[in-house]
Parts: structure tokens; C-alpha cells; sequence
């Protein structure tokens, strides 16, 4: 079985949007890592990461994630990721190990993008 990993982009508004799907692993972490940076680079500080289809995160896909909010608190952005509470295997694998880890409340969580986008929404709870 060949997995596929895709990181996808789009613009709403000021918000830039990734959505990624597949593994988020040792060995794709670093394509996501570059362009989170290259969205960066753009002059785009307002990041939303769709993670809803991603059904497998290790530590280094981790790492991205703490690394990508460390890098829009840097330039005064904001991050925000897409963690539904139902979904592939009955709930966002992401979610999970972030959970486990203690890192989640780390995070501003949505449960899709359109209240990602409203600024009037309010994250889910940690």
C-alpha cells in the first residue's frame, strides 16, 4: 500500500490555509515544515492548518506543529488548527497524541475551517 502525504494551499482572506493529509511522519514532517516557512516567507502570518485528514502523527509531525507555533508567535501571527472531534477512525488521531503529550492547550483548536476563519468563534476547550 502506497501512502499518500499532500500539503495543499489556499487563501481566505488575511488567513492562509494549508490542508494536509496522510501520515505526518518522519519522513513527510519536513515537506509540511517547508511550507509552513514558505508561507512565512510569503509575509502570510495568519495560519490555518487543516489536519482533518491526516490519520497517523508521530513525534516529528509533533515537532512541526510546536515549531510552526513558535514561528508565527515570533513574527506576531496566529495559528490555528482544524482537529474534528469525529472523523477518520472516530476521532482526529492528532488530536489524540497531542493529548497524550500535554501539548494540546498549546494549540487555538477548531473543529473545521469555517470557524477557524470567524473571528468571532471560539476555540474548543483543552
Amino acid at each position: 500500500m502506497v501512502v499518500t502525504f499532500q500539503v495543499t494551499d489556499r487563501e481566505h482572506g488575511d488567513w492562509a490555509v494549508l490542508q494536509v493529509s496522510g501520515e505526518l511522519d518522519l519522513m513527510t514532517s519536513p515537506v509540511l515544515r517547508q511550507r509552513v516557512h514558505d508561507v512565512v516567507a510569503e509575509g502570510r502570518h495568519s495560519l490555518v492548518l487543516d489536519l482533518s485528514d491526516v490519520w497517523f502523527c508521530d513525534s516529528s509531525g509533533v515537532g512541526v506543529l510546536i515549531a510552526s507555533r513558535r514561528l508565527l508567535r515570533s513574527c506576531q501571527g496566529s495559528l490555528r488548527l482544524i482537529l474534528p472531534a469525529r472523523g477518520a477512525a472516530d476521532g482526529s488521531h492528532v488530536n489524540k497524541v497531542l493529548g497524550a503529550l500535554g501539548v494540546r492547550r498549546l494549540f487555538e483548536i477548531h473543529p473545521d475551517v469555517p470557524s477557524a476563519l470567524d473571528e468571532d468563534s471560539r476555540p474548543l476547550s483543552a
